[in-house]
């Protein structure tokens, strides 16, 4: 089976440099994913962060989309917990309306930032929903298929594009599979923040038994994941380096992953309620084109999904671009797309 390679960028401000350019870093990356021939480009939603620039996913996808002529374009994700999802559905198919099948709407669990973010992010709004609740209306929203029972039945988005934006699950739990199931959504399994391959085989599996036909889709599974590509497998163990992310438990039952222990301090200090914090290996897919490849291959062949959307983390740009580029090498004969 082939496999389909995709790209999230999560625009990353490097030691000395400033977010002008971490973002002509993503602008970069993306024409080079255009230049390979991978399917799609996604950025993501980071608050309040100091290491990463993406505050505004929607505003970078429209310069993106810009830049570059072919490839998909799209969120990984929009913290739909905080917005509207009519004005999500207005952004998106403004974007969509701009170029024509090339957006990709990925929709996230996750906060994306601190405590004290999400509060300025959630001030005002006055009628909270589930995201379960707020995905419905969005899938309606973007397709302007508002149920007739529905208190604003009636109402359209404009702009309608030509080819609505394709709305995508993220999640690392089968808890997030069985919601994509449930609305007959794509689904996209984080191993960046769950590295348990058996917990993603397991949420995969989910997902397709409890999909729902009836949404006139057909399941779609894909699986986002770190890999680092070098010339041999010691130089990538050394770009990797102690790659670890950390898991905060607090007393209310709530948990969220974060990238480093400061910030996993400070969601806990911002919670307001006792907390504590799990250090856990990063799963990074490392080392030489041949050992990807293999690794790619066994793990395609494990979880049967045929896109990877990969994010690499390594703190020099010149050697990142090189992995993506080593990865199409890699790839080549059994890379869909390409």
């Amino acid at each position: 089976m082939a496999i389909a390679i995709s790209v999230l960028d999560q625009s990353p401000i490097y030691p000395g440099e400033t977010a002008t350019e971490a973002f002509a870093h993503t602008i970069e990356l993306a024409r080079k994913a255009e230049e390979l021939g991978f399917r799609r480009f996604w950025v993501s939603e980071h608050h309040d962060s100091e290491n990463t620039a993406g505050s505004s996913p929607e505003v970078l996808i429209s310069h993106l989309l810009a830049k570059t002529e072919r490839i998909r374009i799209g969120s990984g994700g929009i913290m739909l917990q905080h917005y509207s999802p009519y004005k999500v559905a207005e952004n998106f198919n403004v974007l969509a309306s701009l170029a024509p099948g090339r957006v990709d709407l990925g929709v996230g669990r996750a906060p994306g930032g601190l405590p004290r973010s999400t509060q300025a992010l959630q001030q005002g709004i006055a009628a909270p929903q589930s995201l379960t609740e707020k995905l419905v209306e969005l899938d309606s929203y973007v397709n302007n298929r508002l149920p007739e029972n529905h208190p604003l039945a009636g109402v359209k988005v404009s702009p309608i594009p030509p080819s609505p934006p394709e709305i995508y699950v993220l999640g690392a739990s089968k808890d997030s599979a069985e919601i994509a199931a449930s609305l007959g959504l794509p689904y996209v399994f984080s191993l960046v923040i769950n590295g348990d391959q058996a917990a993603a085989i397991e949420a995969i599996q989910a997902y397709r038994s409890r999909f729902q036909a009836e949404s006139g889709r057909t399941p779609q599974a894909l699986l986002a994941l770190s890999v680092v590509v070098a010339d041999t497998d010691e130089v990538a163990q050394e770009l990797v380096g102690e790659h670890k992310h950390y898991k905060i438990h607090l007393a209310s039952g709530k948990k969220l992953t974060v990238g480093t222990l400061e910030q996993a301090e400070e969601f806990g200090r911002q919670s307001d309620e006792p907390y504590t914090i799990e250090e856990k290996q990063t799963e990074v897919t490392k080392g030489s084109k041949e050992t990807v490849r293999r690794e790619l291959s066994s793990l395609q062949e494990k979880s049967g999904v045929n896109e990877f959307i990969v994010t690499t983390r390594i703190q020099n740009f010149s050697s990142r671009l090189r992995s993506f580029e080593l990865l199409h090498e890699a790839l080549k004969g059994v890379a869909a797309g390409i």
